[in-house]
């Protein structure tokens, strides 16, 4: 096997990639065409003062030309000039819209100096009311779409996080079924070690979490020598947070790093030397950068087997990079959280701070769930069996007490119909398990929505709840 050979790296994101693509969804998706990219709205301040000063000038324009007794149409069956004041309000609200129809009460004045005795006013008013409504009508269905935006976005977020996860499971199976002797650690309990490492509070976690990401890489992807350097405002540090064998100092201005810092994705050495780039004495670069895009550090490797530098590998490094840079986003949002309340899962923490988010940026609610399940002899299981039923997105918190427990369910994107369907659900569960309600059974279930107060606020409810 050849290094010119290696295929260029895939993301980790794309996973799907690897299953062959329905033509009748590629022949869905829109293509934008130069006049697709014509007709959308633009987002320059700039650009739409000069939409609105040009359309209606061409407007009066075009009526000189093609009616120079009456180029503004007022005394037409149909007054042609008022559809540039129309498009800037489809366009871009009811302001725009307003704007053209000004321009072209200017023009009229222009064109009939002195003539204030015969104005259109009836024309004028009709128009006005016209592009208000219309105006309207686009601001609404602008403000729709942008909400629709965000949503998307998120779950996106959410789609990318899950493949991360959902792959690291099945790679997980496969390593522990191929070479079970050799490897007696699974890497979920790999990974489940790293998390530890990343969320201690001592001042070494750092280096720590550096040493275990680089170890679980030497175990699962044979790296022989490599180094987990951090970047600080966009900077990197030539003193490594961790290496893996007898390594050498960091050459920064190396070919394959700086088109791995270029490209922000992990680069190997039949890249560089595809490209007629300089030698590079680096066999794999790799920037450490989370959801959200933001840059960690970055994984240089010198010496890894021949016979493992392959797609497969690549993925492998890919992927565990992208775990570990997400952890710390986890670690990051959810601190201000388990500082307050130590018993809440980092995960839910993290969900909990990004629906904020979500809710300030685009004003969709989240709904909370909170059910009380008292102890009844013969059902200790009963928060558990509930657990099982939650959905995809869905998070829990199960608060353990004396005599009840309190499970906490995150419900991202769904408001109090959600909610309400969620308890319905259970509601039809416990009816068909036990043939009791839920209040029979000694649950009892409170709603909240992630609305108007902050998520600090919310888990204070939550924990009066819990120990009332």
């Amino acid at each position: 096997m050849s290094l010119l050979h290696l295929k260029a790296n895939r993301p980790p994101a794309a996973l799907a990639d690897q299953t062959p693509r329905d033509p009748r969804v590629e022949a869905a998706e829109p293509q934008w065409s130069a006049l697709g990219q014509l007709t959308s709205p633009t987002t320059s301040r700039w650009a739409i003062i000069g939409e609105t000063i040009l359309l209606p000038i061409i407007a009066v324009v075009l009526g000189i030309w093609l009616n120079p007794q009456d180029p503004l149409w007022t005394q037409a069956h149909f007054p042609w000039a008022w559809f540039a004041p129309v498009v800037l309000a489809l366009r871009y609200g009811p302001l725009a819209g307003i704007g053209g129809a000004g321009i072209l009460l200017i023009a009229w004045l222009i064109l009939n100096p002195g003539g204030q005795t015969y104005f259109p006013k009836l024309v004028y008013l009709g128009g006005l009311i016209l592009v208000m409504v219309i105006g309207e009508f686009s601001s609404l269905w602008l403000a729709r779409t942008r909400r629709a935006e965000a949503v998307q976005r998120y779950l996106d977020q959410r789609l990318e996080f899950l493949t991360h996860q959902h792959y690291l499971l099945r790679l997980s199976h496969d390593r522990l079924e191929q070479d079970l002797i050799s490897r007696p650690m699974a890497m979920r309990d790999a990974l489940s070690h790293m998390r530890n490492l990343v969320t201690g509070d001592h001042h070494e976690s750092d280096s720590v979490c550096a040493s275990a990401l680089l170890r679980l890489l030497a175990q699962y992807c044979q790296l022989e020598v490599a180094s987990l350097h951090q970047i600080k405002n966009g900077t990197i540090q030539f003193e490594p947070l961790g290496t893996l064998g007898d390594t050498t100092p960091l050459t920064a201005k190396d070919p394959l790093i700086a088109h791995a810092l270029e490209t922000g994705q992990l680069c190997h050495i039949s890249q560089s030397v595809a490209e007629d780039d300089n030698p590079s004495r680096y066999l794999i670069a790799a920037p450490l950068t989370n959801l959200n895009g933001e840059r960690f550090g970055l994984l240089v490797v010198e010496r890894l087997p021949f016979f493992s530098l392959q797609d497969e590998t690549l993925q492998t490094i890919n992927l565990l990079l992208g775990y570990y840079a997400d952890s710390l986003s986890v670690q990051a949002l959810a601190d201000p959280i388990c500082s307050r309340f130590p018993d809440c899962p980092p995960e839910f923490a993290f969900e909990l701070q990004r629906l904020w988010h979500i809710r300030q940026i685009s004003r969709v609610v989240s709904a909370v769930v909170v059910l009380e399940i008292r102890h009844r002899p013969g059902r200790p299981d009963l928060a558990q069996q509930i657990q099982r039923q939650k959905r995809a997105l869905d998070e829990n918190w199960l608060i353990s007490g004396v005599d009840r427990e309190t499970l906490t369910t995150l419900m991202p994107l769904s408001g109090a119909s959600g909610a309400e369907g969620y308890l319905a659900r259970l509601e039809y569960w416990a009816k068909q398990r036990s043939g009791k309600s839920l209040a029979e059974l000694g649950i009892f279930g409170h709603v909240l929505a992630l609305d108007s107060q902050p998520p600090l606020a919310l888990l204070q409810q939550i924990d009066d709840i819990a120990h009332a």
